[in-house]
């Protein structure tokens, strides 16, 4: 399926969703929001087939970021920042609160927004040859799309600062080092390695991995009292479920679990 800037596609129970404006390296235009979010209508329509998602980009790059293509013959009334919150705020939102588990195919450069799109996976894949990149301070504004809210909660604050002051790539290895990705693979392997996770994600218990997703995008801002709170209602729901009651029988009938994400 083609929308503005965006494929998707379905294999199974994963929905592959690209970022696809090669042209300028995929970087996000208003329009590619829009494709975007047209996407995940699409994906969200399918809530009882799609049990994974895969977030990549086409050609070359992952995403460049924000598009900046036009941006001089813009009114100088157009302040930057003002798409953010009627374009990439609802997206980053959704995502978080997508009803299933994100894998991300990191594909190639992951710069600004971009970056802070493939830190969304819960998954997070990369090629050898990928890179990320804090690019704001190259053209003089600030980290945005909540890349200050992941990045000290995942390599920690000396490392976030430094990213984002220097504006240095961060090669996919080093990446690893850090603790920022989950794997890196041979580009000529990643989208195989990438679907390949997604389906046995997609062959799980749909409902205890999203309620997995709550717990961690919440613990950061719970106390340990608050967090012990929402353990306890995420269970009573996904002991509630019928994968509950399917993984309890194999592990006692000693056979696999046939997972049906309810």
């Amino acid at each position: 399926m083609q929308f503005k800037h965006v494929t998707l596609d379905f294999d199974g129970a994963v929905a592959i969703l690209k970022l696809d404006h090669q042209e300028v390296m995929n970087a996000v235009s208003v329009d590619m929001l829009g494709g975007l979010a047209d996407a995940l209508d699409e994906i969200e329509e399918k809530k009882d087939e799609v049990r994974c998602v895969v977030l990549t980009g086409a050609g070359r790059a992952f995403c460049t970021g924000a598009n900046l293509q036009g941006r001089n013959s813009q009114s100088k009334k157009t302040k930057a920042g003002m798409t953010l919150e009627t374009g990439f705020h609802p997206f980053l939102r959704r995502i978080r609160n997508l009803h299933c588990p994100i894998v991300t195919a990191v594909n190639g450069p992951a710069a600004g927004a971009g970056m802070s799109f493939a830190l969304l996976g819960d998954m997070i894949l990369c090629a050898r040859s990928s890179y990320f990149l804090q690019a704001f301070r190259r053209i003089g504004l600030v980290p945005d799309c909540g890349s200050t809210w992941l990045l000290p909660r995942l390599i920690g604050k000396a490392r976030s600062v430094e990213l984002s002051l220097m504006g240095e790539r961060l090669p996919a290895e080093k990446a690893l080092e850090w603790g920022l990705v989950n794997r890196v693979h041979d580009d000529g392997m990643l989208m195989e390695e990438a679907m390949k996770l997604a389906r046995d994600l997609a062959s799980g218990p749909t409902v205890a991995l999203s309620l997995i997703r709550k717990l961690y995008w919440d613990s950061p801002e719970n106390s340990f009292e608050d967090q012990l709170n929402l353990e306890f209602q995420c269970q009573l729901r996904a002991g509630d479920t019928q994968d509950f009651r399917e993984g309890v029988g194999a592990f006692l009938e000693k056979r696999p679990a046939q997972f049906k994400g309810k």
